[in-house]
C-alpha cells in the first residue's frame, strides 16, 4: 500500500488528499521509508528531512479535518535540489566548502510551494555549484540513473529526476542554465520545463538581467509540472524579468484537450556536425509521426548557425569565474579538478569576447522568434543518445553509434542550451526507450511566455503515448 501512494501522480493526491481518501501523514510516511529504501542504491539525496516532513504532515492533516482552506499542494510532498536556498536545512551546492552551510531563508519559489502545503522531503543532488551535465560531487559521489546501475543521471538536477522517476516524491525543484532540468529529465524518463523567463521569480540569480539560469520543475507527468509552475508562478520584486508576467490557468491549459489542427511545428533532429544514435533518431521520428496524427503540420527547419557551444560557454564560464575564482584560490584542495579546469577556460575570454557573445546571444534570440513566426512550436531530442556511463568524464570522449566524439557538451545535447539564452519555454517530455532499455526524451520549445500553450502540446503528446505505466526496476 505504501509504494502504491507513492506511484500516484501529485494531481491523483492532491484529489485523494481533499476527498480523505488518503491523508498527508500516510502519503507521507510512504515517500520517506521508500526514500530512505533506494537511496543507498540511488544516491539522489544529501539530506532526508523525515521528522520535519512528519510534523508538517500531522499539521496538514489536522487543517484538513478541521475544514480549513487548502492549498495546491497540500499535504504533497516535494524535494528541492541542492543548489536552491530552504530556511533551515543546509544547502551546499555540492561543494567542499559550503557543506556546513545552512540558509536563513527559501528562496522565493520553494516558499510559495511550502504556502500551498507542500511538505519538503529532503534535498536532492547535484554537482559543485550546478556546473555540468553530471551529477557527481567531491561531497557527495556519484547519483546513478533511475533505470541503471551503469549510467549517469544526467545533470546538474540528476538527483532531482532520479527522486521523481524512481517514485520517491511526485515533485522536486530543479534548476536549469544550460539544460540542466532537462537533461536529467531525458535521462530518467520524466517532465522536465525551462519556462520562460521570468514565470517563475529567481531570487538567488547574482546577475538578474543577464540572467540565462532558471528554477524549475522536474515531474512524472504535465499535469504535475502545470500544478508546481501553478504554485510558483508569480512576480517577485527579486527578479526584474517576473513583474508583469501574468499566471495564467496551468492546470486548465495542462489538460489533454482538443487536438494540434492549425498548429504548425517546425523540426530539426540536430545541428550539422553532431550526430544522433539511431535509437533517438528513431524514438524522434515516432514522435514526430505522433504529433501529426494529431492534427499538428510538420514543417522541417535548418540547423544551421545553431552551433550554440562557444556563446554559451563565453557567458556561462565568465560568470563562474567571477563568481568563484576567489573561492577556487582559497579552496583549490576543495573543488573537483573538473570545476577547477572549468573556471581555467574563462581565462582566455576578454571583456570584448564576453560582450559579443551578449551580442550573438541576441541574435539568437532573434533567429528563434523568426522560426516562430513560421511556427507554433519547435521540436528536436532533447539529447542525441541515451544516458552516459556512470564514470563519465566532462571531459572525457562520448560515444555514439560506436563513434566517439572528444566534447560532450556540444554532442550530447546540443539544442538545450539555446533556449537558456533566448529564455524561451522548453520542455523535455519521454517519447520512447533506447535498445539499452534506457529512457529517450522529446524536447519542445514555444513562444516566449506561451508557457500555457507548450504544456498543452505536451499534455496531448503525453496522452497519445503509452509510457506513463512503465517504471524502473527497483528493490
Amino acid at each position: 500500500m505504501s509504494d502504491d501512494l507513492c506511484l500516484l501522480s501529485a494531481t491523483d493526491l492532491r484529489a485523494r488528499i481533499a476527498a480523505r481518501d488518503v491523508s498527508p501523514v500516510e502519503v507521507t510516511a510512504a515517500v520517506i521509508a521508500r526514500a530512505e529504501r533506494l537511496q543507498p542504491e540511488l544516491n539522489c539525496f544529501i539530506t532526508l528531512c523525515g521528522e520535519e516532513a512528519m510534523a508538517q504532515a500531522k499539521a496538514a492533516e489536522r487543517q484538513l479535518m478541521a475544514d480549513e482552506p487548502l492549498g495546491l499542494l497540500h499535504g504533497i510532498p516535494f524535494t528541492v535540489k541542492d543548489i536552491v536556498s530552504t530556511k533551515g536545512v543546509r544547502t551546499t551546492f555540492g561543494a567542499v566548502p559550503y557543506k556546513n552551510n545552512v540558509p536563513d531563508h527559501d528562496a522565493v519559489a520553494v516558499a510559495r510551494l511550502h504556502a500551498q502545503g507542500g511538505i519538503l522531503l529532503g534535498k536532492t543532488t547535484t554537482p559543485e555549484f550546478g556546473s555540468k551535465c553530471l551529477t557527481d560531487s567531491p561531497l557527495f559521489g556519484r547519483t546513478r540513473n533511475a533505470w541503471s546501475a551503469e549510467r549517469s543521471s544526467g545533470g546538474s538536477s540528476g538527483g532531482a529526476a532520479v527522486a521523481v522517476a524512481s517514485g520517491i516524491a511526485p515533485l522536486a525543484v530543479a534548476t536549469d542554465g544550460g539544460g540542466s532540468t532537462r537533461i536529467p529529465a531525458a535521462c530518467n524518463g520524466v517532465v522536465g520545463i525551462k519556462q520562460s523567463n521570468g514565470v517563475i521569480p529567481h531570487s538567488q540569480v547574482q546577475d538578474a538581467f543577464g540572467n540565462q539560469t532558471y528554477v524549475t520543475p522536474t515531474t512524472r507527468t504535465v499535469a504535475d509540472t502545470a500544478l508546481m509552475m501553478q504554485a510558483m508562478a508569480g512576480e517577485d520584486p527579486s527578479d526584474p524579468w517576473s513583474i508583469g508576467v501574468p499566471v495564467p490557468d496551468y492546470l486548465d491549459h495542462a489538460a489533454p484537450r482538443g487536438d494540434l489542427r492549425g498548429r504548425r511545428v517546425l523540426f530539426c533532429l540536430s545541428p550539422p556536425g553532431r550526430p544522433v544514435t539511431s535509437d533517438v533518431a528513431a524514438a524522434f521520428k515516432a514522435s514526430l509521426d505522433r504529433l501529426a496524427s494529431l492534427g499538428a503540420e510538420l514543417e522541417e527547419f535548418s540547423g544551421d548557425g545553431f552551433d550554440i557551444e562557444p556563446i554559451w560557454r563565453a557567458i556561462n564560464h565568465t560568470v563562474w569565474r567571477t563568481r568563484f575564482d576567489k573561492l577556487a584560490a582559497d579552496h583549490p584542495d576543495d573543488l573537483s579538478p573538473t570545476f577547477l579546469k572549468q573556471l581555467a577556460r574563462a581565462a582566455d575570454v576578454s571583456g570584448v569576447d564576453y560582450q559579443q557573445a551578449m551580442f550573438d546571444r541576441t541574435a539568437l534570440f532573434r533567429r528563434v522568434q523568426s522560426l516562430l513566426a513560421r511556427g507554433d512550436l519547435l521540436a528536436m531530442p532533447t539529447l542525441t543518445r541515451t544516458a552516459l556511463p556512470i564514470d563519465q568524464d566532462l571531459f572525457g570522449t562520448i560515444e555514439i553509434d560506436g563513434r566517439s566524439f572528444d566534447s560532450v557538451r556540444p554532442h550530447w545535447f546540443p539544442w538545450t542550451m539555446l533556449f537558456n539564452m533566448t529564455g524561451h519555454p522548453a520542455i523535455s517530455i519521454p517519447a520512447g526507450f533506447g535498445r539499452d532499455g534506457l529512457p529517450i526524451g522529446l524536447h519542445l520549445a514555444g513562444r516566449f511566455r506561451a508557457d500555457a500553450e507548450l504544456l498543452r502540446v505536451a499534455a496531448l503528446f503525453e496522452a497519445a503515448s503509452d509510457l506513463l505505466g512503465r517504471w524502473p526496476a527497483l528493490p
